[in-house]
């Protein structure tokens, strides 16, 4: 079995091998039509179900035939113009090129000695994204796994900033449409039921300043204490953008930990015609960028920043058998002082791909266009009487149901919308995603592909009239 180990000599075989899996994937992405085949778990679970590990194959081309049974022929394609979905991003080559690289060389994050070059490089990213922000010469960060172990890790900082024993008396405040991992971080922290002060948002769902600085005031008066304000640059059902400056004022007044929830609006940092719209990002104390969203990475490709380096000293455990004390006299780089992970990939060098061959302009310019898009999708709905549109985009997200001319009970809206993406997710012909508002089941296109155009929303549109229409018309008959 050695024969499969990578090493020296078997350099030919490995070539040979991921020249093989790389050709089958690429004739996928050539041939692929729709973003997903329709396929049901009752009738994939079975192919699955009968293969037997214990019986290996003992041959790359018959796993690679399998494989494409099992998973290749009816994976969701997140390249396809179609997929408007959830926040999947197709990924540029160059990045796609480092995730080769940094899986076969398979350094681990943790430790120089286990990296060397990797954590320059890593290093240098973080200095780069954090001028980007305008965090200031005493920022840092360190790659994570996703936006939900950054807000953990910001809010971890927080708590410990916040210079108090008694856990149950902190709190954390964050617009209701914030992301759910605010909460659940809070629960991971130790903090009590009542922690997560929920902020009422405006129409255009972005926090209310006005009801925040009341919490704020009650949190004082009531002796509790404050422990961090998280804003989003972007929240996942709308991608509304809080009002940055105005909180960033209402932190300082109150001396709170100011957390930038920017997963999905991070793209804006290396936009060329919107960078304004994050605008007082940079007051943060931390923030969290999801390179996977909006800087079109591959899957996991993240970071938490913060304004003063000092503070991941929190997230700093010292082991003799990895990073001994003595390495910080020494000078030694050791990212596992800044980390809540201990082995980790290499992540970052996706990202120092996609810079050195197409430069931030590059990754600019296609966020630009889907927010673009976005604004253009808002358009058609707007102009649609079948279609009732939530709020003009900030970024890429449009959140929006299908009204019947002649049905009006809100249930049997609910029910029409609800069954015109699963039936859409069925044919295959198009994915969307679904949410609540105020109660009622909406549809939701996220939008980033750059491929995709204003004719193939229109299309989908069409296709989900003509779904809850569908359902309404064979409804109308069960009644009667």
């Amino acid at each position: 079995m050695r024969s499969h180990l990578l090493n020296d000599t078997t350099a030919e075989q490995y070539r040979r091998s991921v020249t093989e899996g790389v050709e089958r994937v690429a004739a996928k992405l050539a041939t692929t039509d729709r973003p997903f085949t329709g396929v049901t778990v009752d009738a994939l679970s079975p192919r699955i179900d009968e293969i037997d590990l214990d019986k290996p194959l003992h041959d790359t081309a018959a796993v690679l035939d399998e494989l494409e049974d099992v998973y290749l022929r009816d994976a969701i394609y997140f390249h396809h113009p179609r997929y408007l979905a959830h926040l999947n991003c197709p990924v540029v080559i160059p990045a796609v090129l480092g995730e080769a690289v940094l899986s076969a060389v398979n350094s681990s994050l943790d430790t120089w000695d286990q990296s060397a070059g990797g954590t320059l490089i890593e290093r240098k990213l973080i200095d780069w994204t954090t001028a980007r922000i305008g965090l200031g010469p005493a920022a840092d960060g360190v790659f994570t796994s996703g936006g939900t172990q950054s807000n953990l890790q910001a809010l971890l900082l927080a708590r410990e900033e916040a210079k108090t024993d008694n856990f149950a008396d902190l709190r954390v405040f964050a617009s209701e449409v914030s992301h759910f991992s605010v909460k659940k971080s809070a629960k991971l922290l130790g903090l009590g039921p009542d922690a997560v002060v929920s902020i009422p948002v405006d129409q255009d769902k972005r926090m209310q300043t006005v009801a925040l600085a009341r919490e704020l005031e009650r949190c004082a008066e009531d002796g509790l204490v404050p422990m961090a304000v998280v804003a989003t640059g972007g929240t996942t059902d709308f991608g509304s953008i809080d009002p940055l400056p105005e909180i960033a004022g209402l932190c300082e007044q109150y001396g709170v930990w100011m957390h930038v929830d920017a997963a999905y609006g991070c793209g804006l940092l290396a936009s060329l015609k919107y960078r304004d719209r994050i605008d007082g990002i940079e007051r943060a104390d931390s923030v969290t960028v999801d390179y996977h969203k909006s800087f079109f990475q591959p899957v996991s490709s993240s970071a938490v920043l913060v304004r003063d380096a000092a503070t991941l000293r929190h997230a700093t455990y010292h082991a003799e058998y990895l990073n001994p004390r003595r390495m910080v006299q020494e000078r030694i780089p050791n990212q596992v002082d800044k980390s809540l992970q201990t082995t980790r990939r290499f992540d970052a060098l996706k990202l120092w791909m996609t810079l050195r061959v197409m430069g931030a302009d590059g990754i600019g310019e296609l966020f630009d266009e889907v927010c673009d898009l976005a604004a253009e999708g808002w358009k058609l709905l707007a102009a649609d009487p079948r279609f009732d549109v939530v709020v003009r985009p900030s970024l890429s997200t449009l959140v929006f149901r299908y009204i019947p001319a002649t049905v009006t009970d809100p249930a049997e809206i609910d029910r029409a919308n609800l069954y015109a993406r699963k039936a859409l997710f069925a044919s295959g012909d198009a994915v969307v995603a679904g949410t609540k508002v105020a109660g009622r089941h909406y549809l939701k296109f996220t939008l980033l592909n750059p491929e995709t155009t204003t004719a193939d929303i229109a299309a989908v549109l069409d296709l989900i009239a003509g779904h809850a229409e569908q359902y309404l018309g064979e409804s109308l008959d069960r009644a009667s």
